[in-house]
């Protein structure tokens, strides 16, 4: 990779031109241009790790415990499952593209995350309760899915709008560490609650506790930030 737009021979000259100039319109458009200590100690960053926190929680805590959850609906095979369990996905797969587009075309960040976020939290919360009716509460999970996966490629814009140089490097590095932390910690709890209640209820619960979490949160992170304009 070339250290700059007008030095990458692999781009026509057209085209170096267009990123060189929206580079130089980003820089323009502020940001917080700190040291990679700053970016690191920022407040801003680590509420931002935390928002991702709250979003990734509920991707891999759904993500690992959904085939037992589809397992206990009823008498199904092992393959049965693994179709079943693909159907939020799949439909999260479809939503991420055209909620990430929406928000491109016009033009706002944090609404789009923060409703994304609490759709999920209501898709899951739902579902909890649910068990007994296996297909609202597939229903339920798949609304849940859809909702995070649409939040993922929306939150990543808002970060990487207001942080700028070495501080976005430590910034985003730290905040995707925080996140993944979830990675763990959530598939963990999920599984400590299910041993302790029996049932999947009080962790379905505490996953959407966390993403209703997260899209608060981006109000106050992103409450001085200008709205963005659609292209």
């Amino acid at each position: 990779m070339t250290d700059k737009p007008a030095d990458a021979e692999w781009l026509s000259p057209s085209e170096r031109q267009i990123v060189s100039n929206r580079i130089a319109a980003e820089a323009a458009h502020g940001g917080e241009k700190h040291s990679l200590a700053a970016g690191l100690v920022s407040l801003k960053v680590w509420l931002f790790g935390l928002i991702y926190f709250g979003i990734v929680i509920g991707v891999y805590g759904m993500s690992l415990w959904l085939p037992q959850i589809v397992k206990g609906f009823g008498e199904l095979s092992n393959q049965q499952v693994g179709l079943i369990t693909a159907i939020p996905h799949a439909f999260g797969a479809v939503a991420m593209v055209i909620w990430g587009r929406h928000s491109d075309k016009a033009g706002e960040r944090v609404w789009h995350m923060a409703l994304a976020a609490f759709a999920g939290a209501g898709g899951l919360v739902a579902s909890a309760f649910l068990a007994s009716a296996p297909i609202v509460a597939l229903s339920a999970m798949t609304f849940a899915a859809i909702g995070i996966y649409s939040a993922l490629p929306v939150f990543w814009t808002l970060p990487t709008a207001i942080l700028r140089g070495t501080a976005a490097a430590g910034g985003i590095a730290l905040i995707n560490s925080l996140g993944n932390l979830s990675g763990y910690l959530g598939p963990s709890m999920v599984g400590y609650l299910k041993d302790q209640t029996g049932s999947f209820q009080s962790g379905l619960i505490m996953l959407g506790g966390f993403l209703a979490m997260a899209g608060l949160l981006v109000f106050a992170v992103t409450r001085n930030r200008a709205p963005e304009r659609s292209s």
